[in-house]
């Protein structure tokens, strides 16, 4: 594929001053006050707006591989693939009026703290927090750096280490500094950008082909010249333009692909750090639940955003996009499995006009920098908080914030190494790989929180051995995937049956079942726990406000002359950043910490949510919560519409 590159000072001007803003952001965000403290670092004081909660999980889901990815699918099969985006909608939903509320309640920064305060014993928390350490790692740092490495190489030609490099610097500078305001903040910009670039890329595409009824026509007869004529290589599929396919022999059948985008995916929306700590982060329930709404409106445009583009690209350029000649795909994309991972790239070079074309780059680094962003901030707070801490009993505020700060700049020199492995790796390989990690392996983890919250009986042991079960399920079928892949197009079959036979959005729901059924048989043959250890870990038994009250007056009826300032003091977030330690300190040491938001107290952090606090977030006005549930039902039927339309 011919490079044109960035070579007209318009577009280089265009991303010089993206750059620019979005570091004036970030630091805007470190002027914030009362930075210093781990409720400010990691959940951004719980202090976010309703529309900058909504765009960051906006932003923070949609990466450069969904420009890549997407619209490489569409290119490839056609538009059955965004049922996993339309089917976000209600999966966030469900986050900001199920899972929320129960979160709050026992007051929680991360997702495996939950579980140690809903079960108890450190096992579970341990297995889950390493669990996804290791799955940012390997899985969404991999995906990312390589969906930006391949629009970056290829698009501009310049040197992949060192654009890779500039971008994890500067993403790890204001992360480090500011932490998860900064990135929210950042994501809310990036996310105007990202819908504004892509939209007019949509718009010259479609004026390029000829409208909508015109892609129909020339997507069908995009087929690459050099081809053997007596296969079906190469051709559009007849059921391109239709989500709901055959159950059976299509490439998504349709009840495993309903199933594994709603059931198989919960455990992102709704049991994933990356997601829930954007909500966590929020104003209040309001705004949470506002912010899940704006999320699930602009999870339905990515057909129109990248898919579509997918598909123009493949009707204007059939041979570089849908080549099926090893000789031919090597020529186009350096990839002789084939082009399709090309298709937004090459709609960007061939038709967007200066400037534009300067803002699409902006677009792409958008996405790879919200996504790196939001990773890094979440792997950093599941690190600190829960692994930790765990080292570290009485570790400091200042010593988990520095530990915080460190373990980022950690994962930048790990991302910088996997390069090498990303630019050696194939397309089609490694977008296989996510997939696979993420249905075998994150399917059991939603099974395991779904029963947490809504069955009180579930007990630890029914937990532990639950996610075990569904886990092992999933690297079994996961490792037979990796060992036998599948054959190229016109070759014979030689996988295990398992493989052809069970497509992988079944499966998923066979290890969502397996993991169900050990964790009710396991938790109905053990011991059930006590109802106290119950009391706002569950949906039943989420905090309200008579607990508020009653915990108000017990802590008076148990303090001299009812003074009951002791005794809440004891239960709250400190924000202030001194603690009263002692100011005499060298001038590089203050300035180092007046930079980075460390507090100079040497006393242990307290990171407990009073029931007061609680109650205060979960709390609606009437007139609020009737509009939120209202518009809840208004996406509903709108999801329903684009359902029915494009079945």
């Amino acid at each position: 594929m011919a490079v044109k590159g960035l070579d007209h000072w318009g577009d280089i001007t265009i991303v010089v001053v993206y750059f620019v803003l979005v570091l004036l952001v970030g630091l805007w965000t470190l002027f914030r006050p009362n930075r210093g403290n781990v409720k400010s670092y990691f959940l951004a004081g719980r202090n976010i707006p309703w529309w900058a909660v909504g765009a960051s999980l906006f932003s923070s889901n949609i990466g450069s591989e969904h420009f890549v990815g997407l619209a490489g699918s569409g290119a490839a099969s056609g538009i059955a693939i965004v049922l996993y985006e339309w089917m976000s909608l209600p999966l966030v939903l469900l986050l900001g009026w199920l899972f929320l509320p129960v979160y709050i309640s026992s007051g929680v920064y991360t997702l495996p703290e939950y579980l140690q305060k809903r079960f108890g014993g450190e096992r579970l928390r341990i297995y889950i927090s390493v669990l996804a350490v290791i799955l940012y790692i390997v899985t969404k740092l991999a995906v990312s750096i390589f969906a930006g490495a391949l629009f970056i190489q290829l698009s501009l030609g310049w040197n992949m280490y060192l654009s890779i490099v500039a971008l994890l610097l500067i993403t790890g500078f204001y992360t480090v500094l500011g932490g998860l305001a900064a990135v929210i903040y950042t994501d809310t910009f990036q996310t105007v950008v990202m819908t504004l670039g892509s939209f007019a890329l949509v718009g010259i595409g479609f004026h390029k082909i000829g409208g909508y009824n015109n892609l129909e026509h020339l997507y069908m007869e995009a087929i690459p010249s050099t081809r053997n004529p007596n296969s079906t290589c190469g051709l559009p599929r007849s059921d391109s333009f239709h989500i709901l396919r055959d159950p059976v022999t299509s490439d998504n059948p349709w009840p495993g692909l309903i199933l594994q985008s709603s059931v198989g995916c919960l455990w992102y929306w709704c049991c994933d750090q990356v997601i829930v700590q954007r909500t966590l982060a929020a104003k209040n329930l309001s705004h949470a639940k506002a912010g899940s709404l704006i999320a699930g409106y602009l999870k339905l445009l990515p057909l129109f955003i990248m898919i579509f583009p997918g598909m123009i690209s493949r009707a204007l350029y059939p041979d570089d996009v849908a080549c099926i000649d090893a000789d031919v795909c090597e020529k186009a994309c350096g990839n002789p499995v084939g082009c399709s991972n090309i298709a937004y790239i090459k709609l960007v070079l061939e038709l967007m006009p200066t400037g534009l074309r300067g803002l699409m780059m902006a677009v792409m680094l958008s996405a790879i920098m919200s996504s790196l962003t939001s990773i890094f901030n979440s792997a950093s707070t599941i690190f600190t908080m829960d692994l930790w801490r765990k080292v570290r009993k009485q570790a400091t505020e200042r010593e988990l914030l520095i530990v915080g700060r460190v373990f980022i700049v950690g994962l930048c020199g790990i991302s910088i190494l996997w390069i090498p492995l990303v630019r050696s790796s194939q397309s089609g390989q490694l977008f296989i790989y996510i997939q696979a990690v993420q249905g075998y392996l994150g399917t059991p983890i939603g099974a395991l929180f779904l029963w947490a919250i809504l069955w009180k009986r579930m007990n630890e042991n029914g937990a532990f051995f639950g996610i075990l079960a569904g886990h092992l399920c999933g690297v079994i079928r996961m490792s037979i995937d990796f060992a036998y892949p599948a054959p190229e197009c016109g070759e014979a079959e030689t996988r295990p049956a398992i493989l052809y036979n069970v497509h992988y959005t079944y499966f998923g729901q066979l290890a969502f079942l397996i993991t169900s059924l050990t964790i009710v048989i396991v938790s109905l043959m053990t011991k059930a726990q006590p109802e106290e250890e119950l009391q706002m870990v569950t949906w039943w038994t989420r905090a309200h406000k008579t607990s508020a009250k009653k915990d108000i007056e017990e802590i008076r009826d148990n303090t001299p002359n009812g003074d009951i300032s002791n005794g809440l003091s004891t239960m709250q977030i400190s924000d202030d950043p001194s603690g009263g330690a002692p100011t005499n300190i060298g001038a590089c040491r203050r300035w180092f910490d007046v930079v980075c938001g460390i507090p100079e107290s040497s006393s242990e952090a307290d990171t407990v949510m009073t029931l007061t606090q609680k109650d205060a977030f979960l709390n609606e006005k009437p007139f609020i919560a009737k509009m939120l549930n209202l518009n809840t039902a208004v996406s509903l039927i709108v999801l329903a519409f684009l359902l029915g339309f494009y079945r």
